[in-house]
């Protein structure tokens, strides 16, 4: 039997919906976390696309190429730990 093929990305994610400024007035560390939380999402989707369901199996590596495909910025640590939060509270 042939070693297994690395996963790779079913579907291409859609184009995004039109943007909306995102409220003003709040403290600047929440639009840091609203946005870090919007690209941690993203990720954990093209990760579950591409067939890693568990924690386990998204290093960080794999989560910068994952972002690197899809066209978003390479995640910070923090991101890639949330991400990994997501695909643990996935299941």
């Amino acid at each position: 039997m042939p070693a297994a093929a690395a996963p790779m990305l079913i579907d291409l994610p859609y184009t995004p919906l039109e943007k909306r400024p995102l409220p003003a007035g709040r403290p600047r560390d929440w639009y840091i976390t609203h946005n870090r939380r919007l690209k941690a999402m993203r990720l954990a989707i093209a990760l579950l696309d591409s067939g890693v369901y568990l924690p386990n199996q998204a290093h960080n590596r794999r989560i910068r190429s994952t972002a690197e495909l899809i066209g978003v910025h390479p995640p910070s640590d923090t991101t890639c730990h949330m991400v990994r939060a997501l695909l643990r509270y996935s299941r």
